[in-house]
C-alpha cells in the first residue's frame, strides 16, 4: 500500500506542479509560489485521495489539490510582490544613499539590513533619532501588510569581545523591535536574534569590511 500511495503521489505531484509552474509568466516570483504551492497540495491531495478511492482517489485529489496549493502559493507570491514593491519605493532615496537594501530571498523571505553606522553611535543600542523616519516608513508598511512575521537580527564586526559583541548586537535588535512595535507593530509578529561577529558578510581585516558586518537585518517573512 505505501509504495502505491507514493508512486501516485510522485507522478500526481510532479504533473500538476509543474503545471502550475508554467501557468503564470507574468510574473516569476508569483510563478514560482503557485508552482511550489501547487506540488505541496498535489501531494496532500493525492493522499487523501488515495484513502478515499484505491483506485482514482490519488489522482482526482492530487488535481483538486494542486489546484488549491497553486492559488495559495500565487496568492502568497502576490501578497510580497506589493510588499516589496511599496519597500523599495518608501526607501528609495535611503537605498540611493545606501542606508539599507531591500532583497528578495527563498522563500519568499523580504530582508531589509541596515548599517549600524546609520543607526546607531558607536557602541551604542539607542536607535538614532535622525533613523526614526526609517522606521516610521517601514512600521507603516508592517503595518499594512499583517500577514507577515518580523524577526530582526543584529551583527557586529569582529573587534573586541566576542561575547560583548553578541550581547551589543542583540541590544540592537531589541531596540529595533522595540521602535517598531512603538509604532504599533504587534508584538506576537517579532522576534530578535543577536549573531554578534559569527555572520559577517565582508572582510573584517579593513574599515569598509567592518562598517558593512556592523548592520541589523529585518526578515520579512510570510505567515
Amino acid at each position: 500500500m505505501i509504495s502505491r500511495i507514493a508512486t501516485w503521489t510522485i507522478v500526481a505531484a510532479l504533473a500538476v506542479g509543474l503545471t502550475g509552474c508554467a501557468a503564470n509568466t507574468t510574473h516569476e516570483r508569483t510563478k514560482k509560489g503557485a508552482g511550489i504551492g501547487a506540488v505541496l497540495g498535489a501531494v496532500s491531495g493525492a493522499i487523501i485521495g488515495y484513502q478515499s478511492d484505491k483506485d482514482r482517489g490519488a489522482w482526482r485529489g492530487a488535481a483538486i489539490g494542486g489546484a488549491a496549493g497553486g492559488a495559495l502559493g500565487a496568492g502568497v507570491g502576490a501578497y510580497m510582490d506589493k510588499q516589496q514593491t511599496e519597500f523599495e519605493q518608501q526607501l528609495a532615496s535611503e537605498r540611493d544613499q545606501h542606508q539599507i537594501e531591500v532583497e528578495r530571498q527563498q522563500n519568499e523571505i523580504l530582508k531589509l539590513t541596515m548599517s549600524s553606522e546609520v543607526g546607531f553611535d558607536f557602541d551604542s543600542a539607542v536607535v538614532k533619532p535622525s533613523f526614526y523616519s526609517v522606521l516610521n516608513k517601514i512600521a507603516d508598511i508592517m503595518n499594512r501588510y499583517p500577514q507577515t512575521d518580523i524577526a530582526v537580527v543584529g551583527h557586529t564586526d569582529s573587534v573586541g569581545n566576542p561575547d560583548y559583541n553578541l550581547r551589543l548586537s542583540l541590544r540592537r535588535a531589541n531596540a529595533v523591535a522595540d521602535y517598531l512595535m512603538d509604532q504599533g507593530v504587534a508584538r506576537y509578529r517579532l522576534s530578535t536574534e543577536g549573531r554578534g561577529q559569527l555572520e559577517p558578510i565582508a572582510s573584517n581585516e579593513t574599515a569598509t569590511g567592518r562598517a558593512q558586518n556592523r548592520r541589523v537585518e529585518i526578515y520579512v517573512i510570510p505567515n
